[in-house]
């Protein structure tokens, strides 16, 4: 099953460098072997579910360990735009 994550980290910080529980999530998901889309709004993830659900765990973990202190976070199933499942 292919499962697509997106999520945010806040506080969110004006211009600049990502905050560091942003970037801890982005290299925490790295280090599980995925490739995130990491942006401004957030982050995003698109993977096998064995392998998504364990790296969102470990990014929970991550963001809150590193000044994070709210979390979004969105799981759908498949690609929706193109209705795959």
């Amino acid at each position: 099953m292919i499962l697509r994550a997106e999520f945010t980290t806040e506080p969110f910080e004006g211009e600049g460098e990502p905050p560091a529980h942003a970037v801890a999530a982005r290299d925490c998901l790295r280090a599980a072997g995925l490739e995130p889309e990491f942006g401004p709004l957030g982050t995003s993830i698109t993977g096998d579910r064995e392998a998504v659900l364990p790296a969102l765990a470990a990014v929970l973990d991550t963001v809150l360990d590193n000044g994070g202190h709210r979390i979004t976070l969105q799981v759908s199933v498949g690609n929706a735009d193109e209705g795959q499942v």
